[in-house]
Protein backbone atom coordinates (compact mmCIF):
# COMPACT_ATOMS: atom_id res chain seq x y z
CA UNK A 1 0.00 0.00 0.00
CA UNK A 2 3.06 2.23 0.72
CA UNK A 3 4.55 1.71 -2.65
CA UNK A 4 1.04 2.72 -4.21
CA UNK A 5 0.82 5.99 -1.80
CA UNK A 6 4.59 6.92 -3.55
CA UNK A 7 3.99 5.85 -7.34
CA UNK A 8 0.59 7.97 -6.87
CA UNK A 9 2.58 11.06 -5.08
CA UNK A 10 4.92 10.84 -7.77
CA UNK A 11 2.52 10.86 -10.59
CA UNK A 12 0.61 13.78 -8.95
CA UNK A 13 4.10 16.23 -9.08
CA UNK A 14 4.86 15.12 -12.36
CA UNK A 15 1.31 16.24 -13.62
CA UNK A 16 1.53 19.11 -11.64
CA UNK A 17 5.23 20.35 -13.48
CA UNK A 18 3.78 18.69 -16.94
CA UNK A 19 0.47 21.25 -16.52
CA UNK A 20 2.63 24.31 -15.75
CA UNK A 21 5.68 23.81 -18.80
CA UNK A 22 2.36 22.94 -21.31
CA UNK A 23 0.88 26.00 -20.55
CA UNK A 24 3.85 28.14 -20.33
CA UNK A 25 4.90 26.29 -23.60
CA UNK A 26 0.98 27.37 -25.18
CA UNK A 27 1.31 31.00 -23.72
CA UNK A 28 4.96 32.25 -25.04
CA UNK A 29 6.22 33.71 -27.76
CA UNK A 30 9.90 32.29 -29.52
CA UNK A 31 12.50 33.15 -27.13
CA UNK A 32 15.73 34.20 -28.84
CA UNK A 33 17.57 30.95 -29.36
CA UNK A 34 14.43 29.08 -30.19
CA UNK A 35 13.85 29.27 -33.90
CA UNK A 36 17.41 28.46 -34.61
CA UNK A 37 17.37 25.00 -33.15
CA UNK A 38 13.42 24.89 -34.63
CA UNK A 39 15.07 25.53 -38.33
CA UNK A 40 18.01 23.29 -37.60
CA UNK A 41 15.90 20.02 -36.36
CA UNK A 42 13.61 20.30 -39.77
CA UNK A 43 16.85 20.70 -42.00
CA UNK A 44 18.69 18.08 -39.75
CA UNK A 45 15.55 15.87 -40.42
CA UNK A 46 14.62 16.87 -43.75
CA UNK A 47 17.86 17.83 -45.94
CA UNK A 48 20.49 15.87 -43.71
CA UNK A 49 22.44 19.12 -43.40
CA UNK A 50 24.54 19.57 -40.52
CA UNK A 51 25.86 22.99 -41.32
CA UNK A 52 22.67 24.56 -39.68
CA UNK A 53 23.89 26.14 -35.93
CA UNK A 54 27.17 24.10 -35.49
CA UNK A 55 28.18 25.00 -32.53
CA UNK A 56 26.11 22.52 -30.54
CA UNK A 57 26.18 18.79 -31.31
CA UNK A 58 22.50 17.30 -33.00
CA UNK A 59 20.55 14.58 -30.24
CA UNK A 60 19.17 17.54 -28.69
CA UNK A 61 17.74 19.09 -32.26
CA UNK A 62 16.96 15.34 -33.40
CA UNK A 63 14.91 15.39 -30.43
CA UNK A 64 12.99 19.03 -31.15
CA UNK A 65 12.39 17.21 -34.45
CA UNK A 66 10.19 14.39 -33.02
CA UNK A 67 7.67 17.37 -32.47
CA UNK A 68 8.61 19.16 -35.56
CA UNK A 69 8.05 15.76 -37.68
CA UNK A 70 4.92 15.26 -36.03
CA UNK A 71 3.19 18.64 -36.65
CA UNK A 72 4.04 18.19 -40.46
CA UNK A 73 5.99 21.51 -40.04
CA UNK A 74 6.43 22.68 -43.94
CA UNK A 75 9.92 23.53 -44.99
CA UNK A 76 10.44 26.18 -48.07
CA UNK A 77 13.15 24.88 -49.97
CA UNK A 78 13.19 28.34 -52.13
CA UNK A 79 14.74 29.76 -49.48
CA UNK A 80 18.32 30.86 -49.85
CA UNK A 81 18.60 33.63 -46.98
CA UNK A 82 21.22 33.72 -43.84
CA UNK A 83 21.24 29.83 -41.90
CA UNK A 84 20.74 32.19 -38.75
CA UNK A 85 17.59 33.24 -40.30
CA UNK A 86 16.64 29.87 -41.34
CA UNK A 87 14.29 29.48 -38.14
CA UNK A 88 12.85 32.75 -38.53
CA UNK A 89 11.56 32.16 -41.97
CA UNK A 90 10.25 28.68 -41.27
CA UNK A 91 7.74 30.16 -38.53
CA UNK A 92 6.41 33.48 -40.19
CA UNK A 93 7.45 32.74 -44.03
CA UNK A 94 7.04 29.31 -44.83
CA UNK A 95 3.29 29.43 -44.38
CA UNK A 96 3.42 27.96 -40.89
CA UNK A 97 1.47 28.76 -37.77
CA UNK A 98 4.27 30.21 -35.48
CA UNK A 99 2.27 29.27 -32.54
CA UNK A 100 1.50 25.61 -33.45
CA UNK A 101 5.32 25.37 -34.44
CA UNK A 102 6.74 26.36 -31.85
CA UNK A 103 4.56 24.14 -28.96
CA UNK A 104 5.28 21.05 -31.86
CA UNK A 105 9.15 21.65 -31.16
CA UNK A 106 8.83 22.20 -26.98
CA UNK A 107 6.60 19.58 -26.36
CA UNK A 108 9.49 16.69 -26.36
CA UNK A 109 11.87 18.50 -24.38
CA UNK A 110 8.86 18.91 -22.27
CA UNK A 111 8.26 15.22 -22.19
CA UNK A 112 12.17 14.76 -21.55
CA UNK A 113 12.30 17.08 -18.55
CA UNK A 114 9.68 14.86 -16.64
CA UNK A 115 11.64 11.78 -17.82
CA UNK A 116 14.31 13.66 -15.48
CA UNK A 117 12.21 14.28 -12.81
CA UNK A 118 12.27 10.44 -12.75
CA UNK A 119 15.66 10.12 -12.68
CA UNK A 120 15.81 12.53 -9.70
CA UNK A 121 13.50 10.77 -7.87
CA UNK A 122 15.48 7.46 -8.29
CA UNK A 123 18.44 8.81 -7.54
CA UNK A 124 16.92 10.65 -4.35
CA UNK A 125 15.49 7.19 -3.45
CA UNK A 126 18.75 5.14 -3.59
CA UNK A 127 20.01 7.77 -1.03
CA UNK A 128 17.44 8.47 1.17
CA UNK A 129 14.57 6.21 0.81
CA UNK A 130 10.87 7.02 -0.59
CA UNK A 131 10.61 10.32 1.49
CA UNK A 132 14.08 11.81 0.47
CA UNK A 133 12.94 11.13 -3.57
CA UNK A 134 9.64 12.57 -2.93
CA UNK A 135 11.32 15.48 -1.71
CA UNK A 136 13.97 15.79 -4.46
CA UNK A 137 11.40 15.67 -7.01
CA UNK A 138 9.01 17.99 -5.32
CA UNK A 139 11.69 20.70 -5.62
CA UNK A 140 12.58 19.82 -8.78
CA UNK A 141 9.05 19.78 -10.30
CA UNK A 142 8.68 23.03 -8.76
CA UNK A 143 11.43 24.92 -9.62
CA UNK A 144 11.18 27.54 -11.58
CA UNK A 145 13.78 27.67 -13.58
CA UNK A 146 13.39 23.59 -14.71
CA UNK A 147 9.70 25.12 -15.06
CA UNK A 148 10.83 27.90 -17.52
CA UNK A 149 14.13 26.33 -19.10
CA UNK A 150 12.30 22.78 -19.57
CA UNK A 151 9.03 24.15 -21.48
CA UNK A 152 11.66 25.25 -24.09
CA UNK A 153 13.05 24.06 -27.24
CA UNK A 154 16.64 24.62 -25.74
CA UNK A 155 19.20 22.60 -25.08
CA UNK A 156 20.34 23.71 -21.29
CA UNK A 157 17.92 21.21 -19.89
CA UNK A 158 18.25 18.19 -22.07
CA UNK A 159 22.08 18.19 -21.40
CA UNK A 160 21.75 18.84 -17.35
CA UNK A 161 19.78 15.91 -17.35
CA UNK A 162 21.79 13.64 -19.24
CA UNK A 163 24.85 14.28 -16.83
CA UNK A 164 22.36 13.42 -13.95
CA UNK A 165 21.49 9.99 -15.74
CA UNK A 166 25.51 9.11 -16.32
CA UNK A 167 25.63 10.16 -12.21
CA UNK A 168 22.87 8.06 -11.29
CA UNK A 169 23.84 4.74 -13.16
CA UNK A 170 27.93 4.99 -12.27
CA UNK A 171 26.15 4.90 -8.75
CA UNK A 172 24.28 2.14 -9.32
CA UNK A 173 27.51 0.62 -11.28
CA UNK A 174 29.12 0.01 -8.05
CA UNK A 175 27.40 -2.63 -7.28
CA UNK A 176 26.83 -4.05 -10.37
CA UNK A 177 28.81 -2.87 -13.34
CA UNK A 178 26.94 -4.53 -16.12
CA UNK A 179 24.59 -3.45 -17.13
CA UNK A 180 24.87 -0.09 -15.78
CA UNK A 181 28.67 1.22 -16.68
CA UNK A 182 27.43 0.63 -20.15
CA UNK A 183 24.22 2.85 -19.89
CA UNK A 184 26.58 5.17 -17.75
CA UNK A 185 28.39 5.70 -21.30
CA UNK A 186 25.18 6.35 -23.34
CA UNK A 187 23.75 8.86 -21.14
CA UNK A 188 27.23 10.72 -20.81
CA UNK A 189 27.35 10.15 -24.63
CA UNK A 190 23.69 11.85 -24.89
CA UNK A 191 24.75 15.00 -22.85
CA UNK A 192 27.81 15.63 -25.16
CA UNK A 193 25.62 14.93 -27.99
CA UNK A 194 23.62 17.18 -26.65
CA UNK A 195 25.79 20.01 -25.73
CA UNK A 196 29.47 20.83 -25.58
CA UNK A 197 29.47 22.92 -21.89
CA UNK A 198 29.40 19.03 -20.75
CA UNK A 199 32.56 17.66 -21.85
CA UNK A 200 34.11 18.92 -18.55
CA UNK A 201 32.17 17.11 -16.68
CA UNK A 202 33.99 14.12 -18.73
CA UNK A 203 36.84 13.42 -16.59
CA UNK A 204 34.79 13.37 -13.20
CA UNK A 205 32.31 10.76 -14.30
CA UNK A 206 35.45 8.75 -15.75
CA UNK A 207 37.12 8.78 -12.64
CA UNK A 208 33.48 7.86 -11.06
CA UNK A 209 33.19 4.69 -13.09
CA UNK A 210 36.91 3.74 -12.35
CA UNK A 211 37.47 4.33 -8.81
CA UNK A 212 34.97 1.99 -7.42
CA UNK A 213 35.89 -1.21 -9.56
CA UNK A 214 39.33 -0.13 -7.83
CA UNK A 215 38.18 -0.59 -4.33
CA UNK A 216 36.55 -3.91 -5.08
CA UNK A 217 39.81 -5.39 -6.72
CA UNK A 218 42.36 -3.67 -5.04
CA UNK A 219 43.26 -6.08 -2.16
CA UNK A 220 43.15 -9.04 -4.35
CA UNK A 221 45.79 -7.66 -6.93
CA UNK A 222 46.79 -3.85 -7.18
CA UNK A 223 48.13 -4.24 -11.08
CA UNK A 224 44.47 -6.21 -12.09
CA UNK A 225 42.45 -3.98 -10.08
CA UNK A 226 44.09 -0.63 -11.64
CA UNK A 227 43.25 -2.34 -15.32
CA UNK A 228 40.12 -3.17 -14.36
CA UNK A 229 39.32 0.63 -13.40
CA UNK A 230 41.03 2.16 -16.54
CA UNK A 231 38.97 -0.55 -18.38
CA UNK A 232 35.74 0.24 -16.78
CA UNK A 233 36.30 4.32 -17.38
CA UNK A 234 37.95 3.39 -20.91
CA UNK A 235 34.53 1.43 -22.08
CA UNK A 236 32.08 4.10 -20.40
CA UNK A 237 34.28 6.68 -22.67
CA UNK A 238 34.34 4.37 -25.93
CA UNK A 239 30.31 3.77 -25.45
CA UNK A 240 30.29 7.75 -25.07
CA UNK A 241 31.88 8.62 -28.18
CA UNK A 242 30.03 6.37 -29.91
CA UNK A 243 26.88 7.91 -29.12
CA UNK A 244 28.49 10.97 -30.58
CA UNK A 245 29.42 9.52 -33.62
CA UNK A 246 25.76 8.28 -33.83
CA UNK A 247 24.02 11.22 -33.30
CA UNK A 248 25.91 13.25 -36.54
CA UNK A 249 25.67 9.87 -38.47
CA UNK A 250 21.95 10.05 -37.70
CA UNK A 251 21.95 13.67 -39.72
CA UNK A 252 23.97 12.60 -42.46
CA UNK A 253 25.28 8.96 -42.92
CA UNK A 254 28.15 10.21 -45.49
CA UNK A 255 29.28 12.53 -42.96
CA UNK A 256 29.65 15.88 -45.68
CA UNK A 257 30.98 18.19 -44.02
CA UNK A 258 32.39 21.75 -44.89
CA UNK A 259 33.77 24.01 -41.81
CA UNK A 260 31.77 26.86 -41.84
CA UNK A 261 33.40 30.47 -42.66
CA UNK A 262 35.82 32.53 -40.41
CA UNK A 263 36.12 29.35 -38.27
CA UNK A 264 37.99 30.76 -35.41
CA UNK A 265 41.93 29.91 -34.90
CA UNK A 266 42.21 28.33 -31.27
CA UNK A 267 45.77 27.79 -29.85
CA UNK A 268 47.07 26.06 -26.51
CA UNK A 269 44.98 23.32 -24.78
CA UNK A 270 41.80 24.26 -25.82
CA UNK A 271 43.06 24.02 -30.18
CA UNK A 272 44.97 20.36 -29.10
CA UNK A 273 41.69 19.16 -27.72
CA UNK A 274 39.87 20.08 -30.30
CA UNK A 275 42.84 18.61 -32.98
CA UNK A 276 43.04 15.20 -31.01
CA UNK A 277 39.57 14.00 -29.56
CA UNK A 278 37.84 11.09 -31.40
CA UNK A 279 34.91 12.79 -31.99
CA UNK A 280 33.42 13.84 -35.52
CA UNK A 281 35.09 16.65 -37.17
CA UNK A 282 31.94 18.65 -37.28
CA UNK A 283 31.86 18.75 -33.30
CA UNK A 284 35.64 19.72 -33.32
CA UNK A 285 35.06 22.79 -35.51
CA UNK A 286 31.46 23.55 -33.54
CA UNK A 287 33.98 23.57 -30.19
CA UNK A 288 35.99 25.96 -32.21
CA UNK A 289 33.09 28.02 -32.42
CA UNK A 290 32.29 27.87 -28.85
CA UNK A 291 35.46 28.66 -27.75
CA UNK A 292 35.78 32.18 -30.03
CA UNK A 293 32.05 33.14 -28.76
CA UNK A 294 34.12 32.62 -25.21
CA UNK A 295 36.75 35.07 -26.30
CA UNK A 296 34.64 37.41 -27.52
CA UNK A 297 33.63 40.00 -25.00
CA UNK A 298 29.56 40.28 -23.95
CA UNK A 299 27.72 43.10 -22.01
CA UNK A 300 26.30 41.79 -19.04
CA UNK A 301 23.91 43.33 -15.89
CA UNK A 302 23.81 42.74 -12.52
CA UNK A 303 21.75 44.20 -9.75
CA UNK A 304 21.31 47.06 -11.26
CA UNK A 305 24.41 47.78 -13.05
CA UNK A 306 25.47 47.38 -16.82
CA UNK A 307 28.94 46.25 -17.60
CA UNK A 308 31.36 45.10 -20.08
CA UNK A 309 32.86 41.26 -19.72
CA UNK A 310 32.35 38.78 -17.17
CA UNK A 311 31.79 38.48 -13.34
CA UNK A 312 33.52 35.67 -11.57
CA UNK A 313 30.61 35.68 -9.03
CA UNK A 314 27.45 36.23 -11.35
CA UNK A 315 25.66 32.88 -11.79
CA UNK A 316 25.76 32.43 -7.82
CA UNK A 317 24.47 36.08 -7.57
CA UNK A 318 22.05 35.03 -10.30
CA UNK A 319 21.30 31.68 -8.40
CA UNK A 320 20.55 33.50 -5.21
CA UNK A 321 17.93 35.49 -7.22
CA UNK A 322 16.28 33.12 -8.81
CA UNK A 323 15.65 30.14 -6.41
CA UNK A 324 13.18 30.04 -4.13
CA UNK A 325 14.30 30.64 -0.71
CA UNK A 326 13.03 27.49 0.84
CA UNK A 327 15.02 25.04 -1.92
CA UNK A 328 18.38 27.02 -0.57
CA UNK A 329 17.70 26.25 2.97
CA UNK A 330 17.17 22.67 1.25
CA UNK A 331 19.96 22.70 -0.73
CA UNK A 332 22.08 23.17 1.84
CA UNK A 333 20.80 20.88 4.27
CA UNK A 334 21.24 18.21 1.62
CA UNK A 335 24.77 18.93 0.77
CA UNK A 336 25.45 19.08 4.47
CA UNK A 337 23.70 15.48 4.90
CA UNK A 338 25.96 14.00 2.00
CA UNK A 339 29.23 15.44 3.70
CA UNK A 340 28.60 14.17 7.35
CA UNK A 341 25.61 11.39 7.49
CA UNK A 342 28.35 8.55 7.03
CA UNK A 343 26.04 5.73 5.13
CA UNK A 344 25.80 8.88 2.49
CA UNK A 345 29.08 9.73 2.43
CA UNK A 346 30.13 7.39 -0.77
CA UNK A 347 27.31 9.26 -2.79
CA UNK A 348 28.15 12.54 -1.83
CA UNK A 349 31.09 12.85 -5.09
CA UNK A 350 28.19 11.57 -7.78
CA UNK A 351 26.02 14.37 -6.74
CA UNK A 352 28.14 17.39 -5.58
CA UNK A 353 31.28 17.46 -7.71
CA UNK A 354 29.68 17.15 -11.57
CA UNK A 355 27.89 19.90 -10.30
CA UNK A 356 30.60 21.85 -8.94
CA UNK A 357 32.56 21.36 -11.46
CA UNK A 358 30.13 22.41 -14.53
CA UNK A 359 29.50 25.54 -12.14
CA UNK A 360 33.17 26.47 -11.55
CA UNK A 361 33.30 26.04 -15.80
CA UNK A 362 30.25 28.22 -16.14
CA UNK A 363 31.63 30.68 -13.95
CA UNK A 364 34.81 30.93 -15.53
CA UNK A 365 32.89 31.60 -18.89
CA UNK A 366 32.56 35.13 -20.64
CA UNK A 367 28.60 35.15 -21.07
CA UNK A 368 26.65 36.37 -17.84
CA UNK A 369 23.33 35.42 -20.06
CA UNK A 370 21.58 33.63 -17.22
CA UNK A 371 20.77 30.81 -14.57
CA UNK A 372 20.16 28.66 -17.54
CA UNK A 373 24.16 28.05 -18.16
CA UNK A 374 24.02 26.19 -14.58
CA UNK A 375 21.15 24.85 -14.92
CA UNK A 376 22.27 21.50 -13.86
CA UNK A 377 22.49 22.99 -10.31
CA UNK A 378 18.89 22.97 -9.56
CA UNK A 379 18.69 19.51 -11.34
CA UNK A 380 21.89 17.85 -8.97
CA UNK A 381 20.92 19.65 -5.89
CA UNK A 382 17.52 18.47 -5.95
CA UNK A 383 19.09 15.11 -5.52
CA UNK A 384 21.05 16.26 -2.78
CA UNK A 385 17.87 17.98 -0.72
CA UNK A 386 16.59 14.80 -1.23
CA UNK A 387 19.11 13.17 1.86
CA UNK A 388 17.81 16.46 4.05
CA UNK A 389 15.68 13.33 5.72
CA UNK A 390 18.62 11.45 6.42
CA UNK A 391 19.07 13.86 9.58
CA UNK A 392 17.86 11.92 12.70
CA UNK A 393 16.65 14.66 14.30
CA UNK A 394 12.47 15.22 15.60
CA UNK A 395 11.75 18.04 13.75
CA UNK A 396 13.75 17.20 10.15
CA UNK A 397 10.35 15.76 8.67
CA UNK A 398 8.40 18.79 9.27
CA UNK A 399 11.07 21.42 8.76
CA UNK A 400 11.37 19.76 5.32
CA UNK A 401 7.88 19.51 4.67
CA UNK A 402 7.25 23.46 5.57
CA UNK A 403 10.29 24.44 3.00
CA UNK A 404 9.07 22.02 0.44
CA UNK A 405 5.47 23.63 1.16
CA UNK A 406 7.02 27.16 1.04
CA UNK A 407 8.67 26.34 -2.18
CA UNK A 408 5.84 25.34 -3.62
CA UNK A 409 3.59 28.41 -2.99
CA UNK A 410 6.20 30.52 -4.10
CA UNK A 411 6.45 28.29 -7.39
CA UNK A 412 2.66 28.50 -7.76
CA UNK A 413 2.73 32.31 -6.77
CA UNK A 414 5.16 32.76 -10.75
CA UNK A 415 2.78 30.88 -12.34
CA UNK A 416 2.77 31.33 -15.23
CA UNK A 417 5.61 33.49 -15.73
CA UNK A 418 8.31 31.18 -14.35
CA UNK A 419 10.97 32.65 -16.56
CA UNK A 420 11.69 35.60 -14.64
CA UNK A 421 10.93 34.38 -11.11
CA UNK A 422 13.10 35.75 -8.38
CA UNK A 423 12.25 34.98 -4.72
CA UNK A 424 10.81 36.88 -2.53
CA UNK A 425 13.97 38.43 -0.80
CA UNK A 426 14.36 40.51 -4.35
CA UNK A 427 10.59 41.68 -4.47
CA UNK A 428 9.55 38.73 -6.61
CA UNK A 429 8.87 38.33 -10.76
CA UNK A 430 7.88 41.98 -10.93
CA UNK A 431 11.31 42.91 -9.42
CA UNK A 432 13.50 40.60 -11.21
CA UNK A 433 14.86 43.12 -14.87
CA UNK A 434 16.01 45.37 -11.77
CA UNK A 435 18.67 42.95 -11.12
CA UNK A 436 19.03 40.84 -13.78
CA UNK A 437 18.49 40.50 -17.94
CA UNK A 438 18.61 38.27 -21.19
CA UNK A 439 17.25 34.63 -20.20
CA UNK A 440 16.66 35.59 -16.51
CA UNK A 441 13.91 37.88 -17.38
CA UNK A 442 12.87 38.76 -20.50
CA UNK A 443 14.20 36.41 -23.55
CA UNK A 444 11.42 37.67 -26.11
CA UNK A 445 8.88 35.41 -24.89
CA UNK A 446 6.16 38.07 -23.86
CA UNK A 447 5.81 38.80 -27.99
CA UNK A 448 2.23 37.06 -28.31
CA UNK A 449 1.10 38.39 -24.99
CA UNK A 450 1.78 41.90 -25.94
CA UNK A 451 -0.06 41.56 -29.15
CA UNK A 452 -3.04 40.66 -26.85
CA UNK A 453 -2.39 43.63 -24.06
CA UNK A 454 -2.15 46.48 -27.28
CA UNK A 455 -5.71 44.75 -28.84
CA UNK A 456 -7.52 44.65 -25.12
CA UNK A 457 -6.32 47.63 -23.68
CA UNK A 458 -4.92 50.32 -26.56
CA UNK A 459 -6.54 49.47 -29.35
CA UNK A 460 -6.39 52.69 -32.39
CA UNK A 461 -3.20 54.36 -30.91
CA UNK A 462 0.16 54.50 -32.45
CA UNK A 463 2.09 51.76 -30.73
CA UNK A 464 6.31 52.39 -31.23
CA UNK A 465 8.24 48.91 -30.14
CA UNK A 466 11.89 48.47 -29.39
CA UNK A 467 11.73 44.64 -29.03
CA UNK A 468 14.62 42.42 -27.94
CA UNK A 469 13.72 38.98 -29.68
CA UNK A 470 13.16 36.47 -32.27
CA UNK A 471 9.86 37.08 -32.70
CA UNK A 472 8.21 38.82 -35.41
CA UNK A 473 5.56 41.62 -34.30
CA UNK A 474 3.84 41.30 -37.53
CA UNK A 475 3.22 37.67 -36.95
CA UNK A 476 0.97 38.12 -33.90
CA UNK A 477 -1.17 41.10 -35.33
CA UNK A 478 1.53 44.13 -34.00
CA UNK A 479 1.71 46.98 -35.89
CA UNK A 480 4.55 49.09 -34.34
CA UNK A 481 6.96 51.48 -35.59
CA UNK A 482 10.57 51.79 -34.60
CA UNK A 483 11.73 54.17 -32.41
CA UNK A 484 15.24 54.57 -32.57
CA UNK A 485 14.90 55.22 -36.50
CA UNK A 486 13.68 58.39 -36.19
CA UNK A 487 14.73 61.45 -33.97
CA UNK A 488 13.18 61.52 -30.38
CA UNK A 489 10.60 64.05 -30.83
CA UNK A 490 8.65 62.22 -33.40
CA UNK A 491 8.19 59.20 -31.14
CA UNK A 492 4.58 59.94 -29.32
CA UNK A 493 2.11 57.18 -28.45
CA UNK A 494 2.49 54.25 -26.97
CA UNK A 495 5.98 53.21 -26.35
CA UNK A 496 6.72 49.22 -25.58
CA UNK A 497 10.12 48.40 -24.63
CA UNK A 498 11.49 45.03 -24.02
CA UNK A 499 13.24 45.51 -20.56
CA UNK A 500 16.82 43.68 -21.65
CA UNK A 501 16.54 46.78 -23.68
CA UNK A 502 16.50 48.91 -20.94
CA UNK A 503 18.84 46.89 -18.98
CA UNK A 504 21.95 47.64 -21.77
CA UNK A 505 21.69 50.95 -21.08
CA UNK A 506 21.32 51.86 -24.39
CA UNK A 507 21.27 56.17 -24.51
CA UNK A 508 19.10 56.25 -27.37
CA UNK A 509 16.05 53.70 -25.04
CA UNK A 510 16.95 55.53 -21.73
CA UNK A 511 16.31 59.29 -23.45
CA UNK A 512 12.95 58.07 -24.83
CA UNK A 513 12.24 56.33 -21.81
CA UNK A 514 13.52 59.51 -19.39
CA UNK A 515 10.78 61.56 -20.92
CA UNK A 516 7.77 59.01 -20.89
CA UNK A 517 5.84 57.76 -18.08
CA UNK A 518 5.36 53.96 -17.62
CA UNK A 519 1.60 52.85 -17.37
CA UNK A 520 2.03 49.12 -17.79
CA UNK A 521 3.91 46.23 -17.80
CA UNK A 522 3.68 42.73 -20.00
CA UNK A 523 4.62 39.28 -18.70
CA UNK A 524 7.34 41.09 -16.30
CA UNK A 525 9.54 41.68 -19.18
CA UNK A 526 8.29 44.45 -21.45
CA UNK A 527 7.07 47.93 -19.77
CA UNK A 528 4.60 49.98 -21.72
CA UNK A 529 5.25 54.11 -21.62
CA UNK A 530 3.11 56.57 -22.79
CA UNK A 531 5.25 59.10 -24.24
CA UNK A 532 3.86 62.43 -24.90
CA UNK A 533 3.56 64.73 -28.08
CA UNK A 534 6.79 66.69 -29.05
CA UNK A 535 4.83 70.30 -27.93
CA UNK A 536 3.38 68.61 -25.14
CA UNK A 537 6.37 67.93 -23.08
Amino acid sequence: MRSVAVAAAVVALLAAMAAAMVTTAVQQTPTIDEPVYAGASVLYLREHDLRDNPEHPPLGKLIIGIGTEAAGVRLDRAYSGPEEAIGQHLLYASGNDPRRVMLAARLPMIVLTLLFGLVVFAFARDLAGAAGGLLALGLYAFSPDVIAHGSLATLDVAAAGFVLTAAWLLWRARGRPLPYLPLAGAALGAALATKMNTLVAVPVLLVLAAVPVWSTYRQQDSAKAILRAAAAAAGVAAIAVAVVWASYLAVDPRLRWTAPPNLPSVGGLRGLAADVLPLPRPYRDGMRVQFGFEDATWTGFLFGRHYQGSLWYYLPAALLVKTPLGMLALWLAGAAALLSVRRLRPAAPYVLLPAAVLLAAAMAGSRDLGVRYAIFVPVFLAVAAGCAVAFRWRWTPVAATALALFVAVSSVRTFPYYLPYSNEAFGGPSKTHLRLHDSNVDWGQDLGRLADRLRDRYAGQRVWLAYKGSGVPSGYGITASDPLSVPPGEVSGILAVSDSWIAKADPRILALIGTSEPIDEVGHSITIYRRPASGAR
